[in-house]
């Protein structure tokens, strides 16, 4: 077989297989999946599809991938804390036809996602249901319980990665901190508090890439790891998530109400410790806060 006709063999021989597969874009928009993926996930790739809204649509209809949370969002919100953050990783999926499926992802170079899952339904479940309860007591541990993003253990643990990792330079973290979160606390309320924290977390998640690491890492303090971002680029995407979080209105029940974040954003120097490095995003956050709030000092190093 010649070299040119082995794209067209290896995309044919994934169209007849019965195994699920599919490809995201670096924005996780599926842009190509195989029938037994479509039947699988109930879904239809048409080039504006996400990830998210595919999980979305299995929650609410109750077909396609088994979710078991209430809370769809903060379900979201935790799965993609995971998602593409490693250049490989696999987990036991459950299906709503029944089946128990192993499925692999696999970021490729041009930040492309493949998906791949093999039925293993048939397999011995003896040990199963320890399996499972192993998984869930290690995400909760990795998670943080209220926005559903990385707790500040899983994100310093990112951010190590990150840093020992050639293929994530260069290197850019910015520490967020939302402006006077105490006086929402004190005037509206915690509950109120806690609805803005959960919104601060679906804008971050709105506004980066899957390669990027969101975390909450203390009360209203949150870490941002953008991998393969110079300067200006993380620029570019922490301008964006402060100017979503301008146009939030998190509160139903106060309709006018909207809030600001402050951002410390700094690029890494190779061999910099992630102490180090926190500092001085910490520093760039200080002085953001200084100047006025609501705005990103940053810091080349």
């Amino acid at each position: 077989m010649s070299e040119a006709l082995l794209p067209q063999t290896l995309l044919a021989s994934h169209e007849a297989s019965p195994n699920p597969a599919a490809l995201f874009d670096a924005q996780d928009v599926l842009r190509w999946a195989n029938k037994a993926f479509c039947e699988a996930y109930k879904v239809q790739p048409d080039g504006h599809l996400t990830w998210s809204d595919m999980m979305r649509s299995n929650h609410a209809s109750g077909q396609g991938a088994v979710i078991e949370a209430d809370d769809i969002e903060a379900w979201l919100a935790a799965t993609a804390s995971r998602r593409g953050k490693l250049p490989h990783r696999a987990f036991e999926a459950d299906l709503t036809d029944g089946r128990w499926i192993w499925m692999s992802e696999t970021v490729l170079p041009d930040g492309w996602l493949m998906c791949l899952a093999i039925d293993i339904t048939p397999l011995r479940q003896d040990s199963r249901s320890l399996r499972q309860a192993h998984a869930k007591a290690l995400r909760a541990s990795q998670t943080d319980a209220l926005t559903g993003l990385a707790n500040r253990r899983q994100g310093l643990q990112l951010l190590q990665q990150a840093l020992a990792e050639s293929e994530a330079w260069p290197l850019c973290v910015a520490l967020l901190d939302l402006d006077h979160f105490k006086q929402i606390n004190d005037s509206l309320g915690h509950a109120a508090g806690d609805q803005v924290l959960c919104d601060f977390a679906r804008q971050m998640l709105a506004s980066t890439r899957r390669e990027d690491g969101c975390a909450r890492i203390g009360g209203e303090e949150f870490l941002l790891i953008l991998p393969a971002a110079a300067l200006g680029q993380a620029g570019v995407i922490v301008e964006r998530l402060l100017a979503r979080v301008r146009q939030s209105r998190p509160l139903a029940e106060q309709p006018e109400f909207g809030y600001r974040c402050s951002a410390g954003l700094v690029e890494a120097q190779w061999g910099e410790s992630s102490e180090v490095l926190l500092q001085r995003a910490d520093a760039a956050l200080y002085r953001a806060k200084a100047a006025g709030r609501d705005r990103i000092e940053r810091d080349a190093g």
